[in-house]
């Protein structure tokens, strides 16, 4: 489904896309694919997804289809606001609630806090990303967090990265998570911590390779987590 959502927002910006240096090489911007090959690429991702989602309670079911307005917002957002990443934060971050329910079959407080956690992580994220595209979007009138934070780019991403690590930990504490899993955070929160003090607002290649790490701070997140269950349930 995420890339059942990147086909979608490639398709709606297609037309700003070819605006900006980065993305005018798409295949959809540059003209490569029609809208109709990546609309139906589009239909059949979302048809395998909706295979997995059957599988699932009927709980877990209605909270995936209410995805959908969170995930068909997100493209216009960058049009009207300087927070569009808040929008991804949170059509990317709702596997943390659809993958409690699908377990137990309701919510608690511990997959809205990890929820909170993980918005807060992606727009921290992306706003390292959007770095890259300052200018060309400034030219293109579209807004991001990287062009409202500006010079202080920095102090923001760590501000959302400090929130996001306070609300993960929450959220361990309310799942009754052990040292393993409060390992594995510590580390991504060095991680994060690291990534916020190489972030430079005028190097774009560099702001690439710092979004591109956030894949280890997952798996490092998802390590201890791993960790706390084959080693200590057994």
């Amino acid at each position: 489904m995420r890339g059942a959502g990147s086909t979608y927002n490639d398709i709606v910006d297609r037309h700003i896309d070819a605006k900006v240096e980065r993305t005018k090489w798409r295949p959809l911007a540059s003209g490569r694919i029609s809208v109709a090959a990546a609309a139906f690429f589009l239909a059949a991702q979302c048809l395998a997804g909706l295979a997995v989602l059957l599988s699932f309670n009927g709980f877990t079911i209605l909270l995936g289809f209410s995805s959908l307005g969170v995930v068909g917002l997100y493209p216009f957002m960058k049009r009207i606001s300087s927070w569009p990443q808040a929008v991804l934060g949170a059509a990317f971050a709702w596997g943390a609630l659809v993958g409690w329910a699908a377990a137990l079959g309701s919510l608690a407080l511990a997959p809205i806090l990890l929820y909170c956690g993980a918005i807060l992580w992606t727009i921290g994220f992306d706003t390292i990303y959007a770095v890259q595209d300052i200018e060309d979007d400034a030219v293109a009138g579209i807004g991001s967090t990287a062009r409202a934070f500006g010079g202080r780019v920095r102090l923001g991403v760590g501000c959302l990265y400090a929130l996001a690590v306070f609300c993960v930990a929450a959220a361990f504490l309310a799942a009754g998570a052990g040292r393993w899993a409060q390992g594995g955070l510590g580390l991504f929160a060095l991680h994060l911590a690291l990534q916020v003090t190489q972030i430079d607002p005028n190097n774009g290649t560099l702001a690439l390779r710092l979004f591109r790490s956030n894949r280890d701070a997952g798996l490092i997140l998802f390590a201890g987590l791993a960790a706390e269950i084959f080693l200590t349930q057994r």
